[in-house]
């Protein structure tokens, strides 16, 4: 048997022990970049939902429609009807008595705004922990800061 040969039989089954070795951080690595991204976007359908609220309730008059605007935020129509537009948003995180806001500004002229916002919102991952270290906080959970948009309504 010659020298090449020997070498050749002596590395039967390294990259097999390589992949071993390596494949739970590759697992780990995808698992997070796939939590960080349902975060983002859950985040992105958040924004998204107060814009569409904030524009609708600009052409409203003050004061008027906030329940549509809830359900706009939550359901993504103003009926209200269908599943929520992330997994644990509910109309708990747009209560009616804060979730909008008409302010008047300037002096002449003087222009109407109105906000939205959406606050206590939960980002849950799909697994509470990995390896012993938790995703998120000792609720097994991620808190957003209130999300919230605001837009002048015509005059």
């Amino acid at each position: 048997m010659s020298r090449h040969e020997h070498g050749r039989h002596g590395q039967r089954g390294v990259a097999l022990v390589e992949l071993a070795l390596i494949m739970p951080l590759l697992l780990l690595l995808t698992l997070v970049t796939t939590e960080f991204g349902r975060a983002m976007y859950e985040y992105h359908v958040l924004v998204k939902s107060v814009r569409d609220a904030s524009r609708y309730l600009s052409v409203q008059p003050p004061n008027t429609h906030v329940t549509e605007a809830r359900n706009l935020m939550v359901y993504g129509n103003t009926a209200g009807s269908g599943a929520p537009l992330t997994g644990s948003l509910t109309l708990a995180n747009v209560p009616a008595a804060s979730c909008c806001t008409w302010q008047q500004a300037g002096t002449a002229p003087i222009f109407q705004t109105v906000t939205v916002s959406i606050t206590g919102y939960r980002f849950v991952p799909m697994i509470a922990n990995v390896f012993g270290q938790a995703l998120g906080d000792a609720q097994g959970g991620l808190s957003y800061p209130p999300v919230s948009a605001t837009m002048r309504a015509p005059t």
